[in-house]
Protein backbone atom coordinates (compact mmCIF):
# COMPACT_ATOMS: atom_id res chain seq x y z
CA UNK A 1 0.00 0.00 0.00
CA UNK A 2 2.23 3.21 -1.42
CA UNK A 3 0.86 6.43 -1.84
CA UNK A 4 -1.41 6.24 1.39
CA UNK A 5 -3.80 8.99 2.70
CA UNK A 6 -5.15 9.03 6.39
CA UNK A 7 -8.43 10.73 6.21
CA UNK A 8 -8.52 12.09 9.76
CA UNK A 9 -10.33 14.40 12.10
CA UNK A 10 -7.45 15.90 14.39
CA UNK A 11 -9.57 16.00 17.55
CA UNK A 12 -10.97 12.78 17.22
CA UNK A 13 -8.79 10.96 19.98
CA UNK A 14 -9.37 7.59 17.56
CA UNK A 15 -7.38 9.37 14.81
CA UNK A 16 -4.94 10.32 16.99
CA UNK A 17 -4.65 6.67 18.13
CA UNK A 18 -4.24 5.33 14.38
CA UNK A 19 -1.69 8.11 13.84
CA UNK A 20 0.67 7.22 16.30
CA UNK A 21 0.25 3.55 15.34
CA UNK A 22 1.02 4.38 11.34
CA UNK A 23 3.90 6.21 12.82
CA UNK A 24 4.83 3.88 15.37
CA UNK A 25 5.30 1.53 12.22
CA UNK A 26 7.42 3.58 10.01
CA UNK A 27 4.29 3.93 7.71
CA UNK A 28 4.28 7.25 5.57
CA UNK A 29 1.17 8.83 4.41
CA UNK A 30 -0.39 11.86 3.93
CA UNK A 31 -2.76 13.18 6.00
CA UNK A 32 -6.65 14.73 5.34
CA UNK A 33 -8.32 16.53 7.23
CA UNK A 34 -11.37 15.19 6.67
CA UNK A 35 -13.38 18.63 8.38
CA UNK A 36 -11.64 20.72 5.91
CA UNK A 37 -11.04 18.49 2.94
CA UNK A 38 -14.47 16.17 2.83
CA UNK A 39 -14.62 13.26 0.46
CA UNK A 40 -16.50 13.68 -3.14
CA UNK A 41 -18.87 11.44 -3.81
CA UNK A 42 -16.96 9.82 -6.35
CA UNK A 43 -13.80 9.61 -4.48
CA UNK A 44 -16.80 7.71 -1.55
CA UNK A 45 -18.39 6.23 -3.98
CA UNK A 46 -14.47 4.47 -5.08
CA UNK A 47 -13.11 4.27 -1.66
CA UNK A 48 -16.38 1.77 -0.59
CA UNK A 49 -15.79 -0.40 -3.79
CA UNK A 50 -12.11 -0.68 -2.79
CA UNK A 51 -13.10 -1.47 0.88
CA UNK A 52 -15.40 -4.34 -0.20
CA UNK A 53 -17.35 -3.62 3.48
CA UNK A 54 -20.78 -2.49 3.27
CA UNK A 55 -21.98 1.33 2.53
CA UNK A 56 -23.33 1.53 6.18
CA UNK A 57 -19.85 1.24 7.23
CA UNK A 58 -18.91 4.47 6.19
CA UNK A 59 -21.16 6.86 8.10
CA UNK A 60 -20.12 7.68 11.57
CA UNK A 61 -23.18 5.98 13.36
CA UNK A 62 -22.24 7.34 16.67
CA UNK A 63 -21.87 11.31 15.31
CA UNK A 64 -23.97 14.13 16.50
CA UNK A 65 -24.84 14.39 12.57
CA UNK A 66 -26.16 10.96 12.09
CA UNK A 67 -28.23 11.31 15.15
CA UNK A 68 -29.65 14.71 14.48
CA UNK A 69 -30.58 13.71 11.10
CA UNK A 70 -32.15 10.61 11.95
CA UNK A 71 -30.20 8.47 9.66
CA UNK A 72 -30.63 5.26 11.00
CA UNK A 73 -34.63 5.10 9.96
CA UNK A 74 -33.25 7.07 6.41
CA UNK A 75 -30.79 5.18 5.44
CA UNK A 76 -32.24 1.78 4.77
CA UNK A 77 -34.79 3.47 2.00
CA UNK A 78 -31.70 5.69 0.69
CA UNK A 79 -30.51 4.67 -3.02
CA UNK A 80 -26.20 4.13 -2.83
CA UNK A 81 -25.76 7.54 -4.78
CA UNK A 82 -28.04 9.43 -2.04
CA UNK A 83 -26.15 7.97 0.22
CA UNK A 84 -22.72 8.86 -1.11
CA UNK A 85 -24.36 12.37 -1.91
CA UNK A 86 -25.22 12.94 1.78
CA UNK A 87 -21.80 11.49 2.98
CA UNK A 88 -19.85 14.39 1.16
CA UNK A 89 -21.88 16.95 1.96
CA UNK A 90 -20.32 17.07 5.80
CA UNK A 91 -16.95 14.92 6.87
CA UNK A 92 -18.69 14.75 10.53
CA UNK A 93 -20.93 11.66 8.91
CA UNK A 94 -18.03 10.09 7.45
CA UNK A 95 -17.02 7.16 9.77
CA UNK A 96 -13.13 7.81 10.44
CA UNK A 97 -9.99 6.83 10.21
CA UNK A 98 -9.99 6.11 6.69
CA UNK A 99 -6.78 4.77 5.63
CA UNK A 100 -7.08 4.91 1.67
CA UNK A 101 -4.30 2.68 -0.47
CA UNK A 102 -4.40 1.99 -4.07
CA UNK A 103 -6.08 -1.36 -3.36
CA UNK A 104 -7.68 -1.04 -0.24
CA UNK A 105 -9.46 1.17 2.25
CA UNK A 106 -9.63 0.75 6.21
CA UNK A 107 -12.50 2.21 8.31
CA UNK A 108 -11.95 3.03 11.54
CA UNK A 109 -9.38 2.15 13.85
CA UNK A 110 -9.04 -1.53 14.46
CA UNK A 111 -5.26 -2.23 15.42
CA UNK A 112 -5.37 -5.89 14.47
CA UNK A 113 -7.25 -5.72 10.94
CA UNK A 114 -4.53 -2.59 10.41
CA UNK A 115 -1.76 -5.24 11.45
CA UNK A 116 -3.09 -7.84 9.08
CA UNK A 117 -3.78 -5.28 6.20
CA UNK A 118 -0.43 -3.24 6.57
Amino acid sequence: MSNRIFVCYPRCTTCKKAEKWLADHGITVTVRDIKENNPTAQELRSWHEKSGLPLKRFFNTSGQKYRELELKDKLPAMSEEEQYSLLATDGMLVKRPLLVGEDKVLVGFKEKEWQDML
